[in-house]
């Protein structure tokens, strides 16, 4: 039997802040360069976290606004830096919790938000122009931020200061998710509203949140997952541009995210390779001046495909294995997954776990300490060249395409996922690969564990309060918001102005969505044969 520990270990071996080839001469190692200069290779800032830590986040969301709001608590005083927000499918798709085809998922994958009240109590207590908000809401991002917006100007909060992000990459749902709602030139036109709107009134905020982390869930290997997302990036500029938006002033804000899977020495490499790709397309094909354009900053969260309902416990094996791969390769921001989350929403028990998964890899491993510790490893640098050759290859197809709104037209894209998710299977169920506690190492029974359960009752409620909003809000001003709403879709001007006046009038998120359905119509996926 070992005795808990009581005095610390003894002091670690001093690190240098950078590593270089040949630091003895105090040369430096032109092929990858420093952190904090172009191309990035070894991460956006100089001094990485040894200046600052990455954002440690926990997503989450269930039920009503309360009990979301109850949990926000919970891991802020756990020591969480931002918050994530996980919406239900009705919010996420632009329906009110009490329209039929929400019946039965009214708060079950996340919270359900239907009006400016239900942001209200949602952030009720917290300081919206203290805390950085992550909001994972794509089709309907619009409508949550003007919500978002709108409940920090009631509360007396500098609107100019608040900081976080909307997911809002419509593309990816077009490949891999599918909450999608209008036809893909609408959505588009949808998105480069809020990035010129933002750039004006909420300029600290990220407009988008480029995002593979979807793709890989799906299926796709971690070059597809470099190839595409940037593929996407690259299409959002160009419709940015397009729009005649300044490149320099938008580009700043945009933000990726990408999944922190499970082969550790490929994810640093992946990371990498991105950034640099990135750096290299802002600079070299758009044209971007400002360094910070030129800068992929990146949200990463540990891989829920990764995670096993067989022998849960191993799941937090698995995503400190993941959530490190995420640190070493240069993450800005961090989500670790719950270790019951292939069973149900995680517990606070998981989501304290998950938390503190974060914490030991900041406090006691010594990896912070250090500006990209495995730089010069031939082994990452070959990965990390190795990873970045296949993608250029991806992006130079789909360009011969005719770009990627055209390749997902003619379901490229998602056939290649397909392809590599069923590769993958054939070699999970071979044996060929690995997965411990499934197909090897496996165990005759498994033991309970407890569960996040959603009171049914839940529904109920929210449905009653969204029927009594209906009923006392003043009629008037909610119709001039729906038809200013209307009048800007129709006319084209910017939509969030139009947006944020009907929010403000109790005009909830499914009848703001449907109007702008009665205009643009709704995307139908064309079959591919």
């Amino acid at each position: 039997m070992t005795n808990a520990r009581t005095t610390p270990d003894p002091a670690p071996a001093k690190m240098l802040p950078l590593y270089q080839a040949g630091d003895d001469a105090g040369r430096l190692d032109a092929a990858i360069g420093y952190p904090g200069q172009y191309p990035f290779t070894r991460g956006i800032q100089p001094t990485m976290y040894r200046g600052r830590l990455w954002t440690m986040r926990q997503y989450a969301g269930m039920g009503d606004a309360e009990e979301s709001n109850r949990r926000y608590k919970f891991l802020l005083a756990s020591g969480t830096a931002g918050l994530s927000v996980a919406f239900d499918l009705p919010t996420q798709i632009g329906y009110d919790s009490d329209d039929p085809v929400a019946m039965g998922e009214v708060g079950k994958v996340g919270v359900a938000i239907d009006s400016i009240e239900d942001m209200e109590r949602l952030f009720d207590g917290i300081q919206l122009d203290r805390i950085s908000t992550s909001m994972t809401i794509n089709a309907t991002a619009s409508i949550l931020l003007a919500l978002y917006v709108a409940v920090a100007r009631r509360t007396g909060a500098e609107v100019r200061k608040l900081s976080g992000t909307v997911q809002n990459d419509i593309l990816k749902e077009y490949i891999a998710r599918g909450t999608y709602i209008y036809p893909v030139s609408h959505a588009m036109r949808i998105i480069t509203d809020m990035f010129a709107w933002a750039n004006d009134e909420v300029p600290e905020w990220n407009t988008i949140s480029i995002s593979g982390y979807h793709m890989r869930e799906a299926g796709s290997t971690a070059v597809q997952e470099v190839a595409f997302t940037l593929a996407n990036g690259r299409t959002y500029v160009q419709a940015a541009v397009a729009a005649g938006l300044d490149i320099d002033r938008f580009a700043p804000r945009l933000s990726f995210f990408f999944n922190a899977h499970s082969n550790f020495l490929e994810e640093v490499a992946k990371f990498r390779a991105a950034r640099r790709m990135w750096a290299r397309i802002m600079r070299e094909e758009f044209g971007a001046k400002n360094p910070r354009s030129w800068m992929l900053r990146f949200h990463a969260q540990t891989a829920g495909s990764t995670l096993t309902a067989q022998q849960p416990e191993n799941n937090i094996v698995r995503t400190a294995v993941e959530a490190l791969a995420a640190v070493l390769g240069g993450t800005q921001s961090l989500h670790t997954n719950g270790y019951d989350e292939a069973l149900a929403l995680p517990t606070e028990e998981a989501a304290r776990i998950a938390l503190r998964t974060q914490q030991i890899i900041a406090y006691e491993s010594g990896v912070a300490q250090t500006v990209d510790p495995f730089a010069g490893s031939y082994c990452i640098e070959a990965l990390t060249d190795g990873i970045e050759k296949e993608a250029v290859a991806y992006l130079e197809k789909i360009s011969q395409m005719g770009g990627m709104l055209r390749a997902i037209e003619r379901g490229y894209v998602q056939q290649e996922i397909q392809n590599a998710a069923y590769e993958y299977q054939r070699a999970v169920d071979s044996g060929d690969a690995v997965v411990v506690g499934v197909n090897r190492f496996t165990r005759e029974t498994e033991p309970e564990i407890a569960l996040q359960r959603i009171d049914e009752a839940l529904e109920r409620k929210q449905v009653e309060r969204l029927r009594a909003l209906r009923a006392r809000r003043d009629a008037a001003n909610w119709q001039a918001g729906l038809r200013a709403v209307e009048d800007a879709a129709r006319g084209g001007t910017n939509l969030m102005p139009a947006i944020l006046q009907a929010v403000e009038a109790y005009a909830t998120v499914g009848e703001i969505a449907g109007k702008l359905r009665e205009v643009f119509g709704e995307y139908e996926e064309a079959v591919v044969i």
